[in-house]
């Protein structure tokens, strides 16, 4: 199963190249299942069959032959959530005098429809149903960030509850029985097991070679900006971009003067977005697609990727972050970070034991160092070629000693 997550600079219409690309790998005979956490109806029409359940929750009507359309629901997936870990807690509550709330009294958090895409994600990965599943996810900043989040939240549960201390679980029921109740760090590393365990299955996806993005843009000066930050969000978190479609173009060779103006305009800027991946052009219908007729007529530009899977899919890894061999002839081993249309300015980097705290833009990641460059020290970098280029230098104290 290949999941394709649509993205790009707010207001690029990714809901209906979402919908569009859904439809076109659909018509190819895949069978495909199309999320969005906005209702999708007015785009494809009405279902034409009653919602049924899929996998754990997760819904979704047949709209077309071989397609599907299920909505992320952030604040049902909230209350559920809330009244599930209520009940698990019910204990440690109780000692303290809580009221546990009622599911008709939740309304959900700020954070709470980044939650919900990511057990969506993990839940349609699961689906046996269906070929292909394609997301239309948040802005691209945005979906930087959810990407990114549930290998930053592991990271945060090994720091905060390192699993070596639970080796001192033989002595919490002894303690737990002095006390009368469960003992509450028994019941946190419980909970904190589980939601390592959903978390690690969600990254997995994400991480996964037939996961990669299908950014939307509509070209022109704050959509070239917003795009630029955002590949270097995907590229420093390893996140695999399969092509961009420039979406409503409008015709170039039209004779009235202020349409021919913005068609160059949009050209230019699309001659600029070159990023070594497809380039698919979507007309502009001349207003807002609604219905399957319309997505029919743009599905036909989207026909390819529908038909041969997700552009680069043959490529099948995420992108490498290789380590140059240089010992012979400069001393150093090098590690090469890829980072499209990246800027000096753009980009600092810390050293801290064995991990690289690595900023690009408004974006920071931290990645535990390969094991030989764990022997090494920081000697310089240098950005060329779209590569951040990191030199190390053996520590005579650590590195190997040939005789």
């Amino acid at each position: 199963m290949t999941m394709l997550l649509i993205t790009g600079p707010g207001g690029a219409g990714r809901s209906t190249v979402a919908a569009a690309t859904a439809l076109a790998a659909a018509r190819d005979g895949r069978r495909v299942l199309v999320l969005s956490g906005d209702p999708l109806a007015a785009l494809v029409g009405a279902p034409t069959g009653e919602p049924a359940e899929l996998v754990a929750g997760l819904r979704a009507a047949p709209v077309a032959a071989n397609l599907w359309a299920g909505r992320i629901d952030s604040g049902e997936e909230f209350r559920q959530e809330l009244v599930a870990l209520q009940e698990r807690g019910s204990t440690l509550l109780g000692m303290v005098g809580a009221r546990p709330l009622g599911a008709d009294e939740l309304t959900e958090l700020p954070g709470a429809e980044q939650f919900a895409l990511l057990r969506a994600l993990r839940r349609a990965a699961a689906a046996p149903a269906f070929d292909l599943v394609v997301v239309d996810m948040p802005p691209l900043h945005q979906t930087v960030t959810t990407l990114a989040l549930p290998a930053q939240l592991r990271r945060y549960l090994a720091r905060l509850l390192p699993a070596e201390r639970q080796a001192a679980r033989a002595l919490r029921p002894v303690l737990a029985q002095l006390a009368g109740v469960p003992m509450p760090a028994q019941w946190l590393y419980e909970a904190a097991a589980r939601w390592d365990e959903e978390l690690a299955a969600v990254q997995a996806v994400v991480e996964d070679a037939t996961t990669e993005v299908r950014l939307v843009a509509e070209p022109g000066p704050a959509a070239a900006a917003a795009l630029r930050t955002g590949v270097l969000g995907l590229a420093l978190h390893q996140v695999r971009i399969g092509d961009l479609v420039v979406n409503r173009l409008v015709p170039k060779d039209s004779p009235d003067p202020w349409l021919a103006s913005l068609a160059a305009q949009q050209r230019a800027f699309a001659d600029e977005w070159c990023l070594d991946v497809p380039l698919r052009e979507l007309a502009h219908l001349g207003r807002d697609p609604r219905g399957l007729a319309d997505l029919t007529e743009l599905a036909e530009s989207l026909e390819p990727a529908g038909s041969a899977g997700p552009a680069g899919a043959a490529a099948g890894l995420r992108p490498a972050w290789p380590v140059e061999d240089r010992l012979a002839e400069d001393g150093v081993l090098v590690w090469a970070v890829p980072l499209p249309r990246a800027e000096k300015r753009d980009l600092d980097l810390i050293r801290r034991g064995d991990e690289l705290l690595l900023t690009v833009g408004p974006y920071r990641r931290i990645v535990s160092l390969p094991g030989a460059l764990r022997r090494c020290t920081v000697s310089g970098a240098a950005l060329a070629d779209d590569r951040l280029r990191i030199r190390f230098t053996p520590d005579p104290d650590l590195w190997p000693r040939t005789h």
